[in-house]
């Protein structure tokens, strides 16, 4: 539990105080687009979560005791749940039937166990993928990457409880390898390759072992988070991304966090169906400025079309035939909405 309680529930302050979504507090410019409800997330194809459930959510959260008012709390958002948190809400249901005056925390600890041992084996899995494409660099290179990959495998086979394997500790000892001129591309696939290593976004494993340590409310609310409307920048901030509602994508939580800096076109290896998710995505955006709940902002259509073409190399292709708006209408609509608000 979080050790003081907001004053004033933002979408901004309560996705970084409860979830940590990187550079969410720098994207007022995506203010409009947090406003919009009934959203296809564009990495994940469900409904996003409107954010003004928020604090009605908080305010039946703090009556959760039991097992079983979680359940009927989360049940009201069931149909916005991704795959991880469906699984769990699942085996929440079934734990329920049997323990309702329980606690949901008991339930993952009941299942840590075997999670764990899956855990391990799919961390490792993608240590094996990591190794192999080191054949492609030179000896020197290769040698210092496996002997980072051999320290991670000790400690995930590790029985101690003390030696814990951290993602962000290994993807953060890559950025220490300098490689030759001719090896940069093959060591940026390596690090996009290790980014792939199981989080609780992306592994029910991983959300078990990391969620059966924690309160039954912070679970509660984790499920719930991973589905709520988070402004995502398309070209990373860390990667001179701006800060502007063309360089913006209202996603998912965890559709957000789990990309990090991930270049688009290898998050679409990891969801091939991204580029149909974005098209749903663009077509509720379109009905959304039809019905006049983007005002200011119609020439964003034609922005995101261009900047998602370009930042995963063609691979998404945005039609806009629903809009009403050619490019240069577009543009006057916004001019238009611009002068009226400069006068009042």
């Amino acid at each position: 539990m979080p050790k003081k309680k907001l004053k004033h529930i933002t979408p901004e302050n309560y996705l970084k105080y409860y979830y940590d979504v990187p550079h969410e507090g720098k994207t007022s410019a995506g203010k409009p687009l947090r406003r919009l409800k009934d959203i296809t997330c564009p990495y994940r194809g469900i409904k996003i979560i409107p954010t003004d459930t928020i604090k009605g959510f908080e305010k039946n959260l703090s009556r959760c005791v039991t097992a079983k008012d979680g359940v009927e709390l989360l049940s009201n958002y069931q149909k916005y749940m991704l795959p991880v948190e469906k699984s769990i809400f699942a085996i929440f249901k079934d734990f329920v039937k049997i323990n309702p005056e329980d606690d949901l925390q008991n339930c993952l600890q009941m299942i840590k166990t075997n999670c764990l041992t899956r855990l391990k084996l799919e961390e490792m899995e993608v240590l094996d993928d990591v190794d192999r494409l080191t054949r492609r660099l030179s000896p020197q290179t290769a040698l210092k990457i496996r002997a980072k990959t051999t320290k991670c495998r000790q400690i995930i086979i590790s029985s101690s409880s003390k030696d814990t394997f951290k993602r962000k500790t290994f993807l953060s000892s890559l950025e220490e390898i300098i490689p030759h001129e001719n090896e940069r591309e093959i060591l940026s696939n390596i690090k996009n390759k290790a980014l792939f290593l199981p989080t609780s976004e992306s592994s029910r494993n991983a959300f078990v072992v990391k969620y059966s340590k924690r309160s039954q409310t912070e679970i509660i609310r984790r499920i719930f988070i991973a589905s709520t409307g988070s402004i995502e920048h398309v070209t990373p901030a860390s990667n001179g991304g701006l800060n502007t509602i063309g360089n913006f994508l209202l996603t998912t939580a965890s559709g957000n966090r789990y990309r990090e800096n991930m270049p688009m076109c290898e998050y679409i290896k990891r969801h091939p169906k991204i580029p149909q998710y974005m098209q749903m995505y663009i077509d509720d955006i379109i009905r959304e400025i039809h019905k006049g709940n983007l005002q200011g902002n119609e020439t964003y259509p034609y922005k995101i079309k261009k900047k998602l073409y370009e930042e995963s190399c063609g691979r998404i292709m945005i039609s806009l035939s629903k809009y009403k708006y050619t490019e240069e209408e577009a543009a006057k609509a916004v001019e238009a909405y611009e002068h009226r608000y400069e006068k009042h």
